[in-house]
């Protein structure tokens, strides 16, 4: 069976404001009974704590779906404030969006 793979792709400063609409995003997304959701941080430029809050939520609520967050492209910034929360131990971190597509093609040989 082929995973409901959704790709979210915020940008510019993940802030108390783009936290809100990350958060929504990922309802909506629920909603359409996704396996997997990948939040692409590429063009993130900045993320405070509430950017970190939205994906521990994102995070959660997939998790009660046992649906799966991946994370791929995170700058230098995001990774230290990962790496501070030790949130890094618990996400699914990949470097970027090639790497994520390999680990889901070796996925599905496995599960085939």
């Amino acid at each position: 069976m082929v995973p409901i793979v959704k790709v979210i792709r915020p940008s510019g400063n993940l802030d108390s404001i783009q936290a809100n609409h990350l958060r929504q995003e990922i309802k909506d997304i629920l909603v359409e009974k996704v396996d997997i959701l990948l939040i692409d941080l590429e063009d993130i430029k900045f993320m405070d704590s509430s950017g970190l809050a939205a994906i521990v939520l994102g995070m959660k609520m997939l998790k009660e779906v046992d649906a799966q967050l991946f994370i791929c492209s995170i700058n230098e910034q995001v990774k230290m404030l990962f790496e501070l929360t030790r949130i890094d131990s618990v996400l699914n971190i990949c470097s970027n969006r090639e790497e994520f597509n390999r680990l889901l093609v070796a996925k599905q040989k496995v599960s085939a």
